[in-house]
């Protein structure tokens, strides 16, 4: 595909190559004055196949399924709950068509100039000071996935552990402090997977994520029809807080139609947060068989299809199994129901495995992304390897420990980089890239559109989200 495009844009036309370096050609189109930069695989010039992409469609399919596939979807209940059906399906719809218009943005920008990495979309459209700024948002988003898979650890292991133990109610030892264990968890487990210079359990770590989802679902929609509702464990603190008439409060159980509140402030944020996939999308372009921008799109909405149909399913039945009472974190809604539940202590041990090995995962990028900023030039060395690696394991263990709710993570992610990734930096990238088509054609003034829509959603969000933090302190506050 490559050569065809260099081979069109050569035709008839007298060429200077500039310089051959290693990933990129440089040429000088003499006529227009025109400089075209392609990116190819580093071994080009060794092999005329190597760099020919042999994924299959289905394998695709499979990777960016468990690229959109986080932890996100431990949340959407509780986004469920605070909406009600009919508005979170409308926003989830959104969100989804948004998430695959933002898709065909990207695959046409990386389709004019030939680029396969997101950073370098932004080198492209901006500069230096672009492929910063995309780098910047794909840590931060990196960043606050990290600490939400540790949020789980925080969540779950100490109810894991409690559970091995027979106990019906935590007796205070610090083995069942999740602040210590996710330190503990980190330290052991953690750290020494990512001091390796290369993740080769990756592929294995990224289907048995996608198991472990699938298998939490199954057992959602199981425990829907195990599970009576009202449930005497309940306090029902939840339904107070939202604060909506007594009718609610009286009747925890009543299924939510559309219900407007405070906390819908943190559903879109949620959304968000649970379909970004798009710094992945460019680097499964690239190695997928007969790449075409048909293909590729038609590889994305199947994805995003499947987990659009999942997690409705997985906000539909947690939903109904606890209606207002829904935490933002699923699994340990259950643990009120019955802490030593065999299914469900199976379903927290699975995804306990699973977030922490997908947490090394994760780093990698970002350290990658860290020291082509900081160290563009210099030579792998270990003490830079190490340092990284433990600075962002400590800052991240810092948040989590401070941070006193996974629903705040999900929030500011989902408020602040998720909407960066989706819908801001694509139309950005088209409308700098795409040369041409005017600025007043169709396609350019969607791209305007789409990115203005990411800066109102972004803003609308952090407003909202600050007035419910306001709002919380105030009644605590008061409280006292």
């Amino acid at each position: 595909e490559y050569i065809m495009e260099l081979q069109k844009l050569t035709n008839g036309h007298h060429q200077g190559f500039q310089h051959l370096e290693e990933g990129y050609v440089s040429f000088i189109k003499s006529d227009f004055a025109l400089k075209t930069e392609l990116r190819l695989p580093t071994n080009f010039h060794k092999s005329n196949e190597s760099f020919e992409g042999k994924t299959s469609f289905g394998m695709s399919v499979f990777n960016l399924s468990n690229a959109i596939m986080g932890s996100g979807i431990l949340g959407l209940s509780y986004a469920m709950s605070n909406t009600g059906i009919i508005l979170f399906l409308i926003l989830l719809t959104c969100i989804a068509v948004l998430s695959s218009y933002s898709v065909h943005l990207l695959l046409r920008s990386a389709g004019v100039v030939g680029i396969r990495a997101y950073e370098q979309l932004g080198k492209r459209a901006f500069g230096h000071p672009g492929k910063i700024l995309a780098a910047l948002v794909i840590t931060m988003h990196n960043i606050g996935a990290m600490s939400s898979y540790l949020f789980i650890v925080k969540y779950e292991l100490p109810l894991v552990i409690q559970a091995f133990l027979g106990l019906q109610h935590s007796s205070g030892e610090w083995f069942l402090n999740g602040n210590y264990l996710i330190i503990v968890v980190s330290i052991l487990i953690i750290l020494p997977l990512a001091l390796m210079r290369q993740l080769g359990y990756l592929g294995y770590t990224s289907g048995f994520s996608l198991t472990c989802m699938v298998f939490f679902l199954i057992s959602v929609i199981y425990k829907k029809f195990n599970i009576p509702c009202p449930f005497d464990g309940f306090t029902n603190h939840t339904a107070e807080n939202i604060s909506i008439d007594g009718e609610y409060r009286e009747r925890p159980c009543a299924i939510s139609v559309t219900l407007v509140v405070l906390q819908t402030a943190y559903t879109v944020p949620i959304l968000a947060f649970a379909f970004v996939c798009h710094p992945e999308v460019l680097p499964i372009y690239t190695e997928l068989r007969n790449p075409t921008k048909r293909r590729m799109q038609a590889i994305a909405n199947v994805s995003i299809l499947g987990m659009f149909v999942m997690y409705l399913l997985t906000a539909i039945f947690g939903y109904l199994t606890f209606y207002l009472n829904t935490e933002a974190e699923l699994l340990h809604t259950y643990s009120k129901v019955d802490p030593l539940d065999t299914l469900i202590l199976c379903v927290r041990l699975a995804v306990l495995v699973a977030v922490t090995l997908t947490v090394p995962v994760v780093l990698f990028p970002i350290r990658r992304a860290l020291l082509q900023l900081l160290f563009p030039d210099k030579p792998f060395h270990w003490v830079r390897h190490i340092s990284i690696a433990l600075c962002l394991l400590f800052i991240v263990n810092l948040l989590v420990i401070s941070v006193p709710n996974i629903r705040d993570i999900f929030g500011i992610i989902g408020a602040t980089s998720a909407p960066s990734l989706i819908f801001i930096l694509p139309g950005l990238f088209y409308i700098r890239i795409v040369s041409t088509e005017p600025m007043n054609s169709r396609p350019k003034i969607q791209a305007a559109c789409f990115t203005a829509l990411g800066f109102i959603f972004m803003s609308m969000s952090l407003t909202f989200i600050t007035l419910d933090w306001v709002y919380e302190e105030n009644r605590s506050g008061g409280g006292h």
